[in-house]
């Protein structure tokens, strides 16, 4: 849980830190999300390759 909670509060901090300086997204909501999505996907996914070509 608290590596879930690391990861939320550098995300707060780097949204504070884009307002402040007035920067932009550098990808469109859309495709943030559907690059968020592949890797909540992939994550799971090594390990669990791992496991089947170990046997």
């Amino acid at each position: 849980m608290t590596i879930y909670l690391l990861s939320l509060g550098a995300g707060i901090l780097i949204g504070v830190m884009y307002a402040m300086f007035k920067v932009r997204s550098p990808a469109p909501p859309g495709i943030a999300l559907i690059g968020l999505l592949g890797m909540v996907l992939g994550e799971p996914l090594l390990p669990a390759l791992h496991h089947w070509f170990a046997g």
